[in-house]
């Protein structure tokens, strides 16, 4: 792919940075249902990747990059997948998957328990590997590239090992970063960080630090992209449905635990119904007979 369509080359001059106008979303196909499309930040192989409509475009394989961190969802979520995932597959809706790591979305077609916490896919070595969960633990960002910030927003999903942890020497996953900067009385938002890879981990991890402050129109601007629709479905779309995974079937009723067998309890003596004087049995054996 050409050089100029790199993932972050910052070649693209300043007077033609407003972003993709509509006739381009048109022949791009690019408006969806739910508003406007979102570009995709993916990390899969440890390269950072372009990806519009599910379609990857451009990747830019350096180990680290400069975003400004505009939105982020309130909450982590979850995401599970009954099937092990093909290379080449389609976009694909999570069976289960939950916003707020409490409970599973309304959409979910296949809920695997009532809440996060009781469901048996969040157990360690619940994974088809054996090791790990499997439902697995996201976050959802919105960012804007530090050399295009007036361009578009990305949706930038973290895997755990992303997420959460101490870090050593300076790398620093997204919470422990984020309470660093809070501690220190500054907003994410207001600073210019690097994502880097960790190239000690087998699998595709982020670390974090601060690059610098942002200046007041970049600040500003940080504020505005942060409002905006795309910000929005950033945070609030799961990957598949960003990258246009077909519409999903009606959701399967929650998975429930078996009822507990309750012990048989034993019957209550039942009295008979009174016969009649005639009727009434004059042996005393005969009477007791009478009563269960």
């Amino acid at each position: 792919m050409a050089n100029e369509l790199s993932l972050l080359n910052g070649n693209l001059p300043a007077h033609l940075r407003g972003g993709v106008d509509e006739t381009t979303r048109a022949l791009m196909g690019g408006v969806s249902e739910s508003g406007p499309s979102i570009k995709r930040i993916s990390i899969k192989g440890s390269v950072f990747r372009m990806v519009v409509a599910g379609k990857e475009v451009a990747k830019n394989e350096e180990r680290a990059m400069n975003v400004v961190v505009v939105g982020a969802a309130q909450h982590n979520s979850r995401t599970f997948y009954e099937a092990t995932f093909a290379e080449g597959q389609g976009a694909k809706m999570p069976d289960c998957f939950s916003d707020n790591g409490i409970s599973p979305n309304a959409k979910s077609t296949a809920p695997q328990a009532a809440t996060c916490k009781d469901c048996p896919q969040n157990v360690d070595g619940s994974a088809p590997s054996g090791k790990g969960r499997a439902c697995r633990f996201s976050r959802r960002l919105a960012v804007v590239l530090e050399n295009d910030q007036n361009g578009d927003v990305f949706q930038l999903t973290l895997p755990a090992q992303s997420i959460f942890g101490k870090g050593t020497d300076g790398k620093l996953p997204l919470e422990a970063y984020v309470r660093l900067l809070g501690t220190n009385n500054v907003s994410v938002t207001s600073v210019v960080t690097e994502m880097r890879f960790d190239t000690s981990s087998a699998t595709p991890k982020l670390t974090f630090k601060a690059v610098r402050y942002l200046e007041e129109d970049e600040f500003n601007n940080a504020l505005a992209k942060g409002k905006t629709a795309e910000a929005k479905l950033a945070i609030g779309l799961t990957p598949a449905a960003i990258d246009g995974a077909p519409a999903i079937a009606a959701p399967k009723p929650v998975a429930k635990p078996a009822p507990v067998a309750e012990a048989e309890a034993t019957p209550e003596p039942t009295k008979r119904v009174k016969k009649t004087e005639a009727e009434t049995p004059k042996d005393i054996n005969a009477v007791l007979d009478d009563w269960a």
